[in-house]
């Protein structure tokens, strides 16, 4: 069995359930699928990224085990994300449901030389471009306060396979402000 890291993510309402509810619906639905969740965050609300660009979300994190392989469960996790009405529509958009597979044990995928390219990707091109294949780690976790603070419930001691850096440093280099704004629920 392999863990792996999932961040849950929503900011719209669904059939009139708030995203609390969705988040947690999205959790007992991988357990349906023979997911073992071993542990799960507090959920946050947490500004709209980016800014502006609609309600404030709700953000959690999930450690797991699976046998799945990498690509099968990203291929599970959009199934779900399906039946909670996910359309993918606008990067970076409003989302009923957002489930990214952030971290695979320590995996690098699809190789160094794409995950690189990914990582250092200039700001103005991450808003335009989105990969066609699955990258991870996520390119962008170690930015990211509304992914951090939740995986740091559950995986503060993971240490990025490329960066070399844990959860809990990850977080301790992002500014104060970002990390303010993450809010327990």
């Amino acid at each position: 069995m392999s863990k792996a890291v999932i961040a849950l993510g929503a900011n719209l309402k669904l059939r009139g359930i708030g995203p609390k509810v969705t988040l947690q619906s999205a959790l007992d639905a991988m357990l349906r699928q023979r997911v073992v969740i071993r542990a799960v965050s507090r959920f946050f609300e947490t500004p709209c990224f980016p800014a502006g660009a609609g309600p404030d979300y709700v953000n959690a994190a999930a450690l797991i085990e699976t046998d799945r392989t990498p690509a099968d469960l990203l291929h599970l996790l959009h199934q779900i994300e399906h039946q909670f009405g996910r359309e993918r529509v606008q990067r970076w958009g409003m989302r009923t449901l957002d489930l990214d597979l952030v971290c695979y044990d320590d995996l690098v995928l699809p190789d160094r030389t794409e995950y690189d390219s990914w990582l250092t990707l200039p700001a103005q091109e991450q808003t335009q471009k989105a990969p066609d294949r699955l990258i991870i780690p996520h390119p962008r976790l170690q930015d990211r306060a509304f992914v951090l603070v939740p995986m740091a419930d559950v995986a503060p001691d993971w240490r990025h396979p490329v960066l070399g850096r844990t959860v809990t440093e990850m977080l301790a280099d992002l500014p104060a402000a970002d990390i303010a704004e993450v809010t327990a629920v």
